[in-house]
């Protein structure tokens, strides 16, 4: 069973911003695109970032507005989410997830497995 792990969520205050982090217990995802998406109380789950499985691609979800960067480390088997100028609308639970190919990608149903989400938490 591969495990991912996301961490670096916290409670920050608006214009601030938080680097969060995800791995895989099983290196599962070294070869495949990874995503991140987030979910607010009452809403559906929604995309945020993706990479490829290089680095070479990355898509971004319009909303961002440009204040998010997705990178990932091979070697170390981590991948990052950069958070910045965060608002309060930005809170939510962020949830790493492995994608079944190579590519990045933004609709759920491209990703195998997904990690138990990190809180993040926006003040204004």
């Amino acid at each position: 069973q591969v495990q991912v792990i996301e961490s670096g969520g916290g409670l920050v205050q608006a214009g601030g911003s938080l680097n969060l982090s995800c791995t895989d217990s099983r290196r599962a995802s070294s070869n495949n695109g990874m995503g991140w998406f987030r979910q607010a109380p009452g809403k559906e789950r929604e995309f945020v970032a993706s990479i490829s499985w290089n680095g070479d691609s990355t898509l971004y979800a319009d909303s961002n507005e440009g204040r998010v960067t997705i990178s990932r480390n091979r070697g170390k088997n981590m991948v990052y989410l950069q958070l910045k100028n965060l608002k309060p609308e930005d809170t939510a639970t962020y949830y790493c997830a492995v994608a079944l190919s190579s590519s990045a990608a933004t609709l759920r149903s491209r990703y195998r497995y997904w990690g138990q989400g990190t809180q993040v938490i926006v003040s204004s």
